[in-house]
């Protein structure tokens, strides 16, 4: 078996190198039949023009003296067969080359260049023929003006139509781009959410809202984290991960937004951070989260990011050092004789010296604020010790 495979193989490889040498055999057989045509060809013409150059010759009376005018016209008819078989076979090949790169040119270019080059040399010859009117008069040079400027200008107008053709293009298509422009500017980017603004719940009130414009995208590896949270044997793992479900459930609904689940499960990736990465760069789209961690990832791979938690500290009321705010102390600090309170919006107000007041609603002058990624701390005084300083 193994013999009868090696001639088999054997065989078809001769095959094919007696296939190529057939091709090659007929290429070869194609040029020799043009060279031969083509000696034909210029050897007839060569014999006409040496025939109507001895005609004219003869009638001229020139050389008719030296020798009879039927050996004048054998021997130029003779010259001009020996110079056609001379002359043809460069000079097709000279065709051939010219043809392979015009033809190069003309694949190579694009469709609108040659277009603007098409334009460009029929607006060349017409302004040419415009001009040539009036000078047609001029005695000698009036025959030749019209060819010449036909050459320069036609070249002029092929050069300009190539190099300008997005610049005409831009001036005839302006109302077009604008009107593109627009139609894309108001096309929102897909929103893509996380699990952990899923389960926080709040993006169901800021979509509601109308604040985030576009689809809401929901991966099904998201999806997927989800239920198994839902599924945990942790109770509270196991309620945050229905309550995520309830929310995408009451998002989806409602009329105001759009949710689409997108199937694409990345298997490769294991992370479900570097998923989400990987989604946002394929439909250009911005990730919706709360998570401090993979804001930063998204960032190091320029990724957009909507963080929930830096929206709500936006918006929170702006608190400056000196104004008085009123606090209900709830418990003691980690320093001696601090008290810890929080206003409406669950910003932290830490209270030095509010110890003593655990369990009261005081009024504190701000002392200073402290932004963080994670939120806003504000420190405080009571009123009456600030007055007592």
């Amino acid at each position: 078996m193994d013999r009868e495979r090696i001639l088999a193989r054997e065989q078809e490889i001769l095959g094919l190198e007696k296939a190529g040498c057939r091709k090659q055999l007929t290429r070869r057989e194609v040029k020799e039949s043009l060279v031969l045509v083509a000696r034909v060809v210029f050897a007839f013409i060569g014999a006409l023009l040496g025939y109507s150059g001895s005609l004219m010759l003869v009638d001229a009376g020139v050389l008719v003296g030296v020798m009879a005018s039927g050996y004048l016209v054998g021997l130029f008819v003779f010259a001009g067969v020996l110079i056609g078989l001379l002359v043809g076979p460069p000079v097709v090949r000279g065709l051939m080359l010219g043809t392979k790169a015009a033809t190069h040119f003309v694949l190579k270019t694009p469709t609108h260049e040659l277009v603007g080059g098409i334009i460009g040399l029929v607006s060349g010859w017409v302004i040419a023929l415009v001009i040539s009117i009036p000078l047609l008069r001029i005695p000698v040079l009036g025959e030749y003006v019209p060819v010449v400027l036909g050459i320069l200008l036609g070249y002029l107008g092929v050069v300009v139509g190539l190099r300008k053709t997005d610049e005409f293009s831009g001036v005839f298509s302006r109302s077009d781009r604008v009107r593109s422009s627009l139609k894309t500017g108001s096309e929102a980017s897909p929103k893509i959410l996380d699990t952990s603004v899923i389960i926080d719940g709040r993006i169901a009130d800021i979509t509601k809202s109308g604040f985030l414009e576009g689809d809401l995208i929901v991966p099904s590896f998201v999806l997927e984290e989800l239920q198994h949270i839902a599924d945990s044997s942790d109770v509270l793992k196991r309620n945050r991960g229905r309550r995520g479900l309830d929310i995408l459930n009451r998002i989806q609904k409602e009329p105001y937004c759009s949710v689409r689940i997108i199937e694409d499960t990345y298997g490769e990736l294991s992370e479900v951070d570097t998923k989400l990465v990987k989604l946002a760069k394929d439909i250009k789209g911005k990730v919706v989260t709360n998570d401090y961690n993979l804001n930063k990832v998204c960032e190091l791979h320029g990724v957009p990011v909507l963080n929930i938690n830096e929206l709500a500290n936006s918006v929170k009321p702006v608190v400056l050092p000196g104004e008085e705010l009123k606090v209900h102390v709830i418990k003691d600090g980690k320093e001696q004789g601090q008290g810890v309170g929080y206003l409406d919006d669950g910003t932290m107000i830490v209270v030095d010296g509010g110890r003593r007041y655990i369990g009261q609603t005081v009024a504190v002058l701000v002392t200073s604020v402290l932004q963080t990624a994670a939120g806003r701390m504000i420190f405080a005084k009571p009123k009456g010790m600030e007055r007592a300083l």
